[in-house]
């Protein structure tokens, strides 16, 4: 049975605990989910669930699923511009979200985009950008994925999770589902790791788990966390982009001192979440590894000719094929009606290799995007809002860095405005200014060379 149709089970065990003290069983939960569910309506339905780490958010995520309804999940701090164009690009049902006075299910149209009978789940594959280009999902997605965490995290219902990591984020929300799946205690909170408030909600809730991305463990290292009493944390997972040699070494080595599980995981949102895993006993062996694929999936290696890769420290892009990939994207509404296009089979767009223990190892990507705190961000949608800005700009970048190239003497208004719209910080955006793009002779913008050309420019 799929883990959003078994709540009950649990009965009255402790679901969901936020840092103001309230707490919600997983019968309460179900009974939310249902009464919400039920407003919505009888027929499969198209809503927006406007996404915060707190109860109601997944009241309403739950109460999509088990209605048998299409929901998105839309970052709650999204330009209000880019929230607006998502709701008129796609025409949902309704929205459930935060009016002032708590959340409301407000509903839009009886009527709206088509949808097709498997569709469960919708998330943006381009974080806080608005992207209108989206993942879709189906329950079987869902769960297939849950049930490979449990697994090889080897979770049950003594967990005790906490959010590090919005909810509609991919990895963010694989968090809520596998441990739901078991009856875990879920601690919600908006806090960040480098507040006060977090660590004491961490230790009065016993909270056993952390999770973050790349970013997340550097606060975590200039916390010091090494020197924090934690009796109660069991296991740390990483993933949302590489972590840098030295952190890996510094994790490994106190997550051990401590008795203190250590994973490295990677993954795509086209894939729920999770595609391989790193065992926490191979972590120093295995440096820069993405470890094994996660149970029940397959992963291969194929060069530019489509032939199966079958020889070790030999580069080709990454396939994984597994019951946790993606129906397709969506990029308009009628996409929501489509079937599936994939059938298991995700092209990651990444360049890897394995070794002679067939670990596997990425080396490069084929696509245009980084991750900005675990969000991923496509380069080219935003040189498409800057172009439409009238800003003549090429953007390139990698991991928690995105560079912007200009042949204008604007770079403080580009930043200004990819900060405002956006809302990334302003430390992770570097402009500078060129009297030219470099091209190749067939007049493509090379943007190796671009991003090599950053490292010798003036840059704001």
């Amino acid at each position: 049975m799929n883990f959003i149709d078994n709540l009950e089970t649990f009965g009255s065990q402790i679901a969901l605990q936020d840092e103001n003290g309230n707490v919600i069983s997983y019968e309460e939960l179900a009974q939310k989910a249902d009464s919400l569910s039920n407003k919505i309506g009888s027929k499969k339905r198209f809503i927006f669930v406007s996404s915060n780490n707190n109860i109601d958010t997944i009241i309403g995520y739950i109460a999509a699923l088990r209605g048998g309804h299409a929901v998105l999940m839309l970052d709650s701090n999204l330009n209000a511009s880019l929230s607006d164009d998502l709701i008129k690009h796609y025409k949902p049902n309704g929205i459930w979200a935060d009016g002032g006075n708590g959340y409301q299910y407000t509903q839009f149209s009886e009527k709206s985009s088509e949808v097709h009978p498997d569709l469960a789940l919708l998330l943006s594959t381009s974080g806080s950008t608005g992207s209108s280009k989206l993942v879709k999902l189906t329950q079987k997605n869902l769960q297939s994925n849950a049930k490979s965490i449990v697994k090889y995290l080897q979770l049950d219902d003594s967990e005790v999770p906490i959010t590090t990591l919005p909810l509609h984020y991919s990895y963010g929300l694989s968090i809520i589902n596998s441990h739901l799946l078991v009856g875990a205690k879920i601690l919600l909170t908006s806090s960040s790791v480098v507040s006060k408030e977090f660590w004491l909600f961490f230790k009065d809730a016993q909270a056993t788990s952390l999770s973050g991305v790349p970013y997340t463990y550097e606060m975590l290292q200039r916390l010091k966390i090494e020197k924090m009493e934690l009796p109660s944390l069991r296991y740390m997972t990483q993933a949302g982009g590489k972590l840098a040699p030295q952190l890996v070494e510094y994790f490994a080595n106190i997550t051990n001192d401590k008795g203190v599980k250590f994973y490295i995981m990677y993954g795509q949102t086209e894939a729920t979440a999770r595609i391989s895993w790193l065992p926490a006993d191979r972590i120093l062996s295995k440096t820069g590894s993405i470890g094994i694929a996660i149970p029940g999936g397959e992963i291969i290696l194929e060069d530019a000719s489509g032939n199966c890769i079958n020889s070790p420290e030999t580069e080709g892009e990454l396939i994984y094929e597994g019951e946790n990939v993606m129906m397709g994207y969506a990029k308009s509404a009628e996409d929501l009606a489509l079937n599936d296009q994939l059938n298991g089979k995700l092209r990651t767009g990444d360049i890897a290799k394995y070794d002679k223990d067939n670990f596997y190892y990425i080396t490069g990507r084929l696509k245009r995007f980084i991750k900005i705190f675990g969000n991923r961000v496509n380069l080219e949608e935003v040189e498409i809002e800057l172009s439409k800005q009238g800003f003549d700009s090429k953007c390139t970048g990698e991991d928690n860095l995105l560079i912007i190239a200009t042949l204008d003497d604007n770079c403080d208004q580009i930043k200004r405005y990819v900060v405002d719209k956006y809302h990334f910080h302003h430390s992770v955006i570097k402009v500078f200014p060129l009297d030219k793009f470099p091209l190749s002779s067939s007049g493509k913008v090379q943007y190796l060379e671009l991003f090599k050309q950053y490292d010798s420019e003036l840059i704001i």
